[in-house]
């Protein structure tokens, strides 16, 4: 007997329950788009995203030249990493970029071998002094790396959510990002970050104008209020609440 391979399995089972379900909870702009795609009624979907603990810790007051860059997510082809070492590679003042995150697996013993290769391409253009390969931290150490970034970069090509632009945003980076996941909710052109289309100009472009200190405290303060008014845990849990309480 033939067996139903299991993407079209998931597919149908997923449809099916979108069909019962009262209402569908999608967690950013990006989502509610691939929902309606998906044939899921208008009137059914609410966007209720993530939530993020807000950082309320004194910022730190540095007096370095070198600009912080900081990249955080999984290591994988459709971070489109390498486009961001070029962008970096554009960039004549002085600026440093930190990638932390691990290396996508491609079974449970092997990796795609992505990471090696932007390894490589570091050391071929004698970028060593300005791009450093963290790795996997924890929680509590992902906050030193947030604490003491300037920028947070993000050239994924694709993503449901991103928490980590959530959790840039809770410390009050600016954000250089494609119109990927949660992005397209929190950064405001100019306001609190910019939206590129990810090729290494244009984020290189937008890196350059927040060289300026002033402007990056400014929509640093501003993607901080955002977060606190619209993804503050007790605000996402009473969205929760009406949506049950209205159904």
């Amino acid at each position: 007997m033939q067996q139903v391979p299991y993407q079209a399995y998931d597919w149908v089972t997923l449809k099916t329950s979108a069909k019962r379900a009262q209402a569908i909870i999608v967690s950013s702009k990006f989502e509610y788009e691939d929902a309606l795609e998906f044939g899921i009624a208008k009137n059914k979907i609410h966007i209720i995203p993530m939530g993020v603990n807000v950082d309320e810790t004194p910022d730190i007051e540095t007096d370095n030249e070198t600009l912080q860059l900081l990249f955080v997510g999984r290591i994988a082809r459709v971070r489109r990493i390498e486009l961001l070492l070029q962008a970096v590679a554009k960039l004549t003042f002085p600026v440093h970029l930190t990638v932390v995150g691990a290396e996508e697996k491609t079974s449970s013993v092997t990796r795609s071998g992505y990471l090696q290769e932007l390894k490589a391409w570091v050391q071929k253009t004698n970028l060593n002094n300005k791009v450093t390969f963290a790795g996997r931290k924890s929680p509590e150490e992902l906050k030193a790396y947030y604490k003491n970034a300037d920028i947070f970069v993000y050239p994924s090509q694709y993503e449901n959510f991103g928490q980590p632009l959530l959790e840039a945003a809770a410390h009050g980076l600016p954000i250089v990002a494609t119109q990927v996941g949660i992005a397209r909710d929190i950064v405001i052109e100019g306001e609190t970050g910019y939206l590129t289309s990810g090729d290494p100009k244009s984020m290189s472009d937008r890196i350059q104008i927040l060289q300026d200190n002033d402007l990056r405290k400014q929509m640093g303060v501003r993607i901080k209020t955002i977060i606190k008014e619209k993804f503050d845990w007790e605000n996402i849990m009473s969205q929760y609440i009406n949506l049950y309480n209205s159904l």
